[in-house]
């Protein structure tokens, strides 16, 4: 006879701090400014090969927890992730977070949107 919290009832949690995302066209402008920061693909190595955006580097998302190491020096900067269409990388994304990565944000849409809006030279699969 009364409204209840749906959500609360149905187990639904909400992200509160979710991840930030940028537009292809974002990331065109962010690449040709000056600040620093890391172009990370979490896609698997067959597939940067047939496709990348310059400059990227590969970590796929399966291998990212074991090599966060490699990744250090970029926990205060900003770390913009990619994968084919934005799946892959918003995980990536919460792993960075979780582990302490201060700046990251995904690339919405992907290397596809990439390839649509910015690049058709990218080659798309």
């Amino acid at each position: 006879t009364k409204l209840i919290d749906y959500d609360g009832f149905c187990g639904v949690t909400r992200e509160t701090n979710p991840i930030p995302e940028l537009s292809a066209a974002e990331l065109q402008r962010a690449l040709a400014g000056s600040a620093k920061l890391l172009l990370l693909d979490v896609r698997e190595a067959a597939e940067f090969e047939q496709a990348r955006i310059a400059g990227s580097t590969l970590i796929p998302l399966g291998q990212l927890g074991a090599r966060l190491g490699e990744l250090t020096e970029w926990k205060d900067a900003r770390v913009i992730v990619h994968c084919k269409s934005g799946g892959r990388s918003a995980k990536a994304c919460a792993l960075l977070r979780d582990a302490g990565f201060q700046n990251v944000t995904n690339l919405s849409g992907g290397i596809d949107a990439w390839s649509i809006t910015v690049d058709p030279s990218v080659r798309r699969y």
